[in-house]
């Protein structure tokens, strides 16, 4: 996931939403759900994957066409500048001629002219099954690959939303803290005047302004860049108005149910598509049988005087054809590749399985602690925030400097940024969970 421990400024790795604007006091506010709903629909890299189902349903078709008989016709014309020799017994004419001997003839007509239409049928032949077997597994691998695209759809962005609100709140705490220093400033300035502050004192508040400002627009901008992230993932301009509920969900002790994951299900599948391939690799051995019939017209002309001709004669057959293979040894070292490969496979399903279990449980221990921290979090930034109130007033009092008012707004930021960093803990364990146990589409 990409939300990242919080440290003041948001990290680099991290986009973000549309700051503060007109635009924005217009967008529409879209919950997890419908965001989520959105991209599944119109998302173009999932487009493009579920057009191409409809080509594995298509390769199942054209694996099941090898049952249907095949038509082919074909037509052939030939000219013989020079008739075929045959060598001929001369006792065929002569039969007192001595046996051994024999005498060249030309047989034929210059003109040859063959049209056929032969068809085949198989009877028996075990590797058009398993290949049709083999079509309908790599659909469901296509499925699966659809499938896995829908959650990395759906877990970009979760991501994303998690990590527009927790900029959010970014913000809010930066307002919240440009108010106080605007504050501070207007009081030292007043001291000043009457002699009871220092002009370094105004500049020190002055740059703690500058900070936060400097931050506030940083936000701004990550913010624009998350939201810009949001829409693409939907499947939307990039410039349409956006805008998501500041207030994150944490769902309490939800218990996701532990389905099998995608990546558990396509090496699954992978196992039964080199399974087909053994099978289809070991009946390449079998004997195939296919009905065989032809049809056709055979012609012979000659066109020369005295006598020129050309007749045509029908010719056809019907009968069955029998291959069996004597003799590959290819066959026989691509069958201990296959079964080396299956072996692998079955490592790496028990790999898979052992690597999800660790996922779930390393998820649901973040989840917990993270979540048994934002009550003491937020109880931390109450205190500080009382902290701070405080020491405005003794400051009022006199009893205390401006060093310490800086002390307690310094302490008070840092409740606020480790309350965001329980946050985003939190929701890293809770989309690593959702991920990890199969539950992310529901």
């Amino acid at each position: 996931m990409k939300l990242v421990n919080i440290h003041i400024v948001v990290p680099v790795g991290w986009l973000a939403l549309i700051g503060f604007s007109p635009i924005a006091l217009q967008a529409q506010t879209m919950t997890l759900q419908q965001c989520t709903e959105t991209a599944l629909s119109n998302n173009k890299n999932l487009q493009v994957g579920r057009s191409n189902l409809q080509s594995n349903k298509l390769r199942v078709q054209e694996a099941e066409s090898n049952l249907l008989p095949k038509v082919t016709a074909s037509a052939d014309y030939k000219y013989y500048i020079n008739q075929p020799y045959q060598l001929l017994p001369l006792s065929t004419f002569n039969p007192s001629a001595p046996e051994g001997q024999f005498n060249e003839a030309q047989f034929g007509v210059p003109h040859n002219l063959g049209v056929n239409v032969q068809l085949a049928m198989p009877i028996y032949n075990p590797q058009i099954k398993a290949g049709i077997k083999g079509a309908e597994i790599a659909g469901e691998m296509g499925n699966l690959q659809v499938e896995k695209s829908e959650e990395q759809v759906i877990f970009e962005v979760t991501s994303l939303y998690y990590n527009a609100q927790i900029l959010q709140h970014q913000i809010l705490f930066v307002d919240t803290n440009l108010v106080n220093a605007n504050r501070l400033l207007a009081t030292i300035q007043l001291l000043k005047t009457q002699g009871l502050a220092k002009g370094t004192d105004i500049g020190k508040i002055e740059l703690q302004q500058a900070q936060l400002q400097s931050q506030r627009s940083q936000l701004g901008g990550k913010l624009a860049q998350v939201f810009n992230g949001l829409n693409f993932f939907m499947g939307r301009d990039l410039n349409a108005p956006l805008s998501i509920p500041k207030e994150i969900e944490k769902g309490g002790g939800v218990d996701y149910p532990v389905l099998p994951s995608v990546d558990a299900r396509m090496v699954q599948v992978q196992n039964r598509l080199l399974l087909n391939e053994l099978d289809l690799l070991k009946k390449s051995k079998l004997p195939t049988v296919s009905i065989v019939a032809n049809y056709g017209l055979t012609g012979f002309g000659y066109f020369k005087q005295p006598d020129p001709f050309f007749k045509v004669f029908p010719i056809g057959f019907i009968g069955a054809q029998a291959t069996y293979p004597i003799w590959n040894r290819t066959t026989r070292f691509k069958i201990a590749q296959k079964e080396v490969e299956i072996g692998s496979n079955r490592l790496q399903s028990e790999l898979v399985q052992a690597q999800n279990n660790l996922r779930i449980a390393n998820a649901i221990l973040q989840k917990n602690t993270a979540q048994g921290n934002i009550p003491a979090t937020q109880q931390q930034i109450t205190l500080a925030n009382s902290v701070y109130r405080q020491t405005l007033v003794q400051q009022q009092q006199g009893t205390a400097t401006i060093a310490d008012i800086l002390l307690a707004d310094n302490a008070l930021r840092e409740a606020q940024t480790n309350y965001l960093n329980v946050l985003v803990e939190y929701l890293k364990a809770d989309l690593e969970l959702k991920t990890a146990s199969g539950s992310i589409k529901n």
